[in-house]
């Protein structure tokens, strides 16, 4: 097994920035063939996060708008607008699966990366590609299937770490948008934190000025990446 101090790290040229056009982005990634998952669950208490099999984080030069966000489960109460989304959803069965690669979940990605990104170039995917993004030799993830009788309705992809849940990708039924099938997929993996005696659930990085981002800041209370510590987020009014 690798230990964390057998990591190497390597930097990315720079390239034009997917959240903020105005700006370019740099990252930094363990090296391709090193990572498991004691690499990630260490890594990821410093602001890491997972791609496919790659781990990285941003480092662009005189920026630090992207900070890595995390749910302290233990602390977690739920809002009127999170009870509101359990109240939606109660007729949702829920079933947590090892993950894995399904024509069905594939179909559903499509529709839901047609809907949400068209014209952008993420509609334009594969099987081959799906599992590139969602899945790893290493990681320790789980699917979320949430159905409506027999309908796939939503699928949340989850891994597991060493002292939390992370929310790596939702994609869900275009026209069930109303239901807020995201953040219902964020309260189900609270929950299974809580049951597992998990203390975080970590959201990926947020960007304050990023709209499809702004979900995030709901979940209260909420921890970001800052200066190489973990610093309470301030509520939102």
């Amino acid at each position: 097994m690798n230990r964390p101090t057998d990591i190497q790290l390597y930097v990315t040229p720079p390239q034009q920035c997917s959240y903020l056009p105005d700006r370019e982005a740099v990252s930094i990634f363990v090296e391709p063939g090193t990572a498991d998952n004691p690499i990630y669950s260490h890594l990821i208490r410093h602001g890491f996060r997972r791609s496919g099999e790659h781990i990285y984080r941003p480092a662009c030069p005189g920026c630090q708008a992207c900070i890595s966000v995390r749910i302290p489960v233990a602390r977690f109460t739920p809002s009127r607008r999170d009870r509101r989304c359990r109240k939606r959803n109660q007729d949702l069965v829920g079933h947590w699966l090892k993950g894995h690669y399904a024509p069905e979940y594939f179909e559903l990605y499509q529709r839901y990366l047609a809907a949400r990104h068209p014209g952008g170039g993420m509609d334009k995917t594969s099987p081959t590609q799906f599992r590139q993004f969602l899945l790893s030799r290493w990681s320790q993830t789980l699917f979320l299937e949430l159905r409506l009788d027999e309908q796939l309705m939503a699928v949340a992809c989850t891994d597991l770490v060493d002292d939390g849940l992370s929310a790596v990708y939702t994609f869900f039924e275009p026209g069930a948008e109303s239901r807020g099938l995201g953040n219902y997929a964020i309260l189900q993996q609270i929950d299974l934190a809580r049951r597992l005696h998990l203390d975080w659930v970590y959201l990926g990085y947020w960007i304050e000025n990023s709209p499809k981002m702004a979900y995030k800041r709901r979940f209260r209370p909420l921890q970001g990446y800052q200066g190489d510590r973990w610093r309470e987020l301030p509520d939102e009014p």
